[in-house]
């Protein structure tokens, strides 16, 4: 897994224009929680099809940050949580046990 840090409200910008291109999957994760370890673990242990973008976020440290993402993506905040986006939307969300690879990347279309 290649995860790219999700630091900056600015860098949402950044996804919904990719996210036009490819959908794009952004990980919430907060590091005190070992629900939230044991869903990182699984994705990572996951195959990720080449050219879906996944974006990690360490939402104790950037708190802000996932208040906007709730805010842009008009979804309420959850730990741990993914996110598709495609056309700056999201178009798939789920927490906790829901966060299967094989379903995110049935949503993403891949």
């Amino acid at each position: 897994m290649n995860w790219k840090t999700l630091t900056s409200e600015e860098q949402l910008s950044e996804i919904n224009a990719a996210s036009a291109i490819a959908p794009v999957v952004i990980f919430k994760h907060s590091t005190r929680c070992s629900i939230s370890s044991m869903a990182k673990a699984r994705l990572e242990r996951a195959v990720v099809p080449e050219g879906l973008t996944f974006y990690y976020l360490d939402l104790i440290a950037y708190r802000a940050v996932s208040d906007s993402i709730a805010e842009t993506y008009h979804v309420p905040h959850e730990s741990p949580q993914i996110l598709v986006i495609k056309n700056g939307e999201c178009i798939f969300n789920e927490s906790h046990s829901g966060i299967i690879m094989d379903e995110i990347i049935a949503e993403a279309g891949f």
